[in-house]
């Protein structure tokens, strides 16, 4: 499994918010998010820098490059 698949679920549950509020962030659907978290579709880099953004960690942290998270 890709390491930012279970990154971004954990992200997610961390903060406590569901799937339909984070696409909702990225600006497309929840069934599209959820495919993410999946792993049935490749997030788009601009999705990526967005959630960055929105957890207020860094990419390689998502990316599991690094585990520390700023």
């Amino acid at each position: 499994m890709m390491d930012y698949i279970k990154r971004i679920r954990d992200l997610r549950e961390d903060k406590e918010v569901t799937q339909r509020e984070v696409a909702a962030v990225l600006q497309t659907s929840q069934t599209m998010y959820a495919r993410y978290e999946r792993g049935a579709n490749e997030m788009p880099i601009r999705h990526l820098i967005t959630l960055t953004k929105y957890y207020g960690v860094t990419s390689d942290y998502i990316l599991g490059l690094s585990d520390k998270k700023n």
